[in-house]
């Protein structure tokens, strides 16, 4: 169902600004790397600059969450809407029934009732982002809406009749999937004209003259351009954002094969933060530049202080905390930080919540103790912190092991209750950075 209504659930919008060092929302735009390709650039540049105009950009809800592919669409949503534009975030109720072509092979389809339940959990993350409020407040669209009622035949009729196959065939995905062993089915071949068929009744309900999405959609984005254009001969924009890559050419946001997702319950607030914290001296300022609102003045210092004093990490860790209290809030981000201090030695570990205590852990050696066997040369060994009992004992006597930050000074002596974290947790740590934890069985 369309909705209109919505409110954001983000207060860190009413802090967000364009840079005004810009004499233009495009010039801007171009210096954050968000242009990579666009219909009619000058066109497009006095639009942008001109009466608040309607722009889209469409989520297919082929998973339960949004994730950093998407964000990039998301913010630049919000930089056009603080120029005083007005957005329109479609949810494709239809088209995530039928997916966008891959470049290797089909997609598996979901059942309409699995893909309806996305659409409400996309929408939900979309209202994080955009205003819903004032004279450029956002709308909320389905296109499932405008194409449920709509019969095979009318479809070929009144909107297949405007494309040509021999257009459709020359899209780089589609290419690539003609020349592949798979070849590709009529179902995601019909994609584009169904992309296209949005963008056509969004101009025609709103007025809605401005598509982007990511560079790899420029196929799907200009069947848009192109059906308005015979069927209403009106010129419109498009715009493609350039797919975010490291400084090495490895696909950006990615973290041993999976998406890094918007989703706390599929991303912990702790992982994100580490992600953004350990980008490299060599992305991190072209990341500042497309994921957070700084200026132009505030990138250029931090850009400063990774040339002259890289050791200090302030641009990752501005970064990090940006774009981790965007998406997860201050209060996690500010225990994610304290966590990690704590379990170090810089803080109290008793004090962090035990989803978070798991987050940090994630990656750290583990061991399962029952509780009536858990001393202290025990953990250190079967955690793997040492070697034998004999180099447990050792590091206890040199005052080099720690349970829960507090140094170990007997060895033998069973931990009580009051020692395990949430009841079932222990942090084993040898020196100042081997860490592990234990696991009460």
């Amino acid at each position: 169902m369309t909705q209109t209504s919505l409110e954001s659930t983000n207060p860190a919008l009413a802090e967000q600004r364009n840079d005004a060092s810009f004499e233009s929302l495009w010039q801007e735009l171009n210096w954050r790397g968000l242009v990579h390709v666009s219909t009619d650039e000058g066109a497009l540049e006095e639009a942008l600059a001109g009466d608040p105009l309607v722009y889209y950009c469409g989520f297919d809800p082929t998973a339960a969450s949004l994730h950093l592919g998407h964000l990039v669409q998301l913010l630049t949503m919000r930089r056009i809407q603080l120029a005083g534009h007005r957005p329109l975030a479609l949810v494709g109720g239809s088209t995530g029934l039928i997916g966008d072509p891959r470049p290797s092979s089909e997609r598996t389809l979901h059942t309409p009732e699995i893909v309806a339940g996305w659409v409400d959990s996309l929408q939900n993350q979309i209202k994080h982002y955009i205003s819903f409020d004032g004279d450029s407040g956002a709308t909320m669209v389905n296109n499932l809406d405008w194409t449920q009622g709509v019969s095979a035949i009318e479809f070929l009729r009144d909107i297949g009749k405007y494309f040509r196959v021999g257009t459709m065939i020359k899209k780089d995905i589609v290419a690539k999937r003609l020349n592949s062993e798979e070849g590709i089915s009529y179902t995601e071949f019909s994609y584009q004209i169904l992309q296209g068929f949005d963008y056509l009744q969004l101009f025609r309900q709103y007025g809605c003259t401005l598509q982007f999405g990511g560079s790899d959609q420029w196929g799907n984005l200009t069947s848009g351009t192109e059906l308005v254009r015979r069927a209403e001969n009106a010129h419109v924009h498009a715009l493609g954002t350039p797919l975010i890559t490291n400084s090495d050419g490895t696909k950006f946001g990615k973290s041993e094969g999976n998406a890094i997702w918007l989703d706390s319950e599929l991303c912990s607030p702790y992982a994100f933060y580490q992600f953004w914290l350990n980008q490299s001296d060599a992305d991190v300022i072209d990341r500042l530049k497309v994921f957070t609102f700084r200026t132009r003045e505030e990138i250029a210092e931090l850009a400063r202080s990774v040339e002259e004093e890289p050791f200090k990490r302030a641009a990752q860790r501005a970064l990090a905390w940006d774009v981790t209290s965007l998406v997860h809030g201050e209060e996690a981000t500010h225990k994610v930080i304290e966590a990690a201090e704590a379990i170090f030695g810089k803080g109290e570990i008793a004090e962090i919540d035990e989803p978070t205590l798991n987050a940090v852990s994630a990656e750290l050696p583990r061991a399962s103790v029952p509780a009536s066997e858990a001393t202290a040369v025990r953990l250190l060994v079967d955690t793997g912190l040492v070697k034998s009992n004999g180099e447990a004992r050792r590091a206890i006597k040199d005052g080099g092991a720690y349970i829960n930050n507090a140094k170990i000074t007997d060895g033998e002596a069973v931990l009580t209750e009051a020692d395990w974290l949430h009841g079932k947790f222990l942090l084993i740590r040898r020196g100042k950075k081997n860490l592990a934890l234990v696991h009460r069985s």
